[in-house]
């Protein structure tokens, strides 16, 4: 069984830039904060550069470990990765998470042959444990996660959008 999430939101940046930032391991980790018992991320370790196939190992804030494989590697337009490791109580709800990132060049209002928008769309697909997980598991990722992906999607857009800015003084 599982549960699928997603999280959207178009960012006033190019879509390298987006894509960059998603996958900075150096960046990333203080945009995403987590929610509620959803832990934000305290560091990304690349296990060897990315690409199809390689490694992540991810230490979260509450000093959890997890591991992300890279499953679809198309840039700037589309990442993708499983996520496991889950240690309880995710563990008992959920065996892996799947990933997916896009990233869709948007054009410009003032001027449509420049894409300085990026429609970002992040799908999680969560592998529960059981169809006895589903009534803990909806509400803990539907709620929590669900928010701390959009958390993260906004602070990505307040980097980026910020960066644009300063450039363009």
């Amino acid at each position: 069984m599982h549960l699928t999430l997603t999280a959207e939101r178009s960012i006033a940046a190019a879509p390298e830039a987006v894509f960059a930032l998603a996958l900075d391991h150096e960046r990333f980790p203080a945009l995403f904060d987590g929610y509620g018992p959803i832990p934000g991320l305290k560091r990304i370790t690349p296990l060897s550069p990315p690409a199809l196939g390689s490694l992540r190992a991810l230490e979260n804030r509450d000093g959890s470990k997890l591991r992300e494989r890279i499953t679809a590697w198309q840039p700037p337009h589309h990442h993708a990765y499983v996520l496991d490791g889950f240690r309880a109580p995710l563990s008992w709800l959920a065996r892996e998470g799947q990933a997916d990132w896009r990233f869709h060049a948007e054009p410009d209002a003032d001027d449509t042959r420049i894409a300085n928008v990026t429609h970002v769309v992040w799908t999680y697909r969560f592998e529960l444990t059981s169809f006895l997980a589903w009534p803990l598991a909806a509400p803990l990722l539907q709620g929590c996660m669900r928010a701390a992906m959009r958390r993260c999607l906004e602070r990505m857009a307040q980097s980026l959008e910020t960066a644009w800015r300063e450039e363009r003084r």
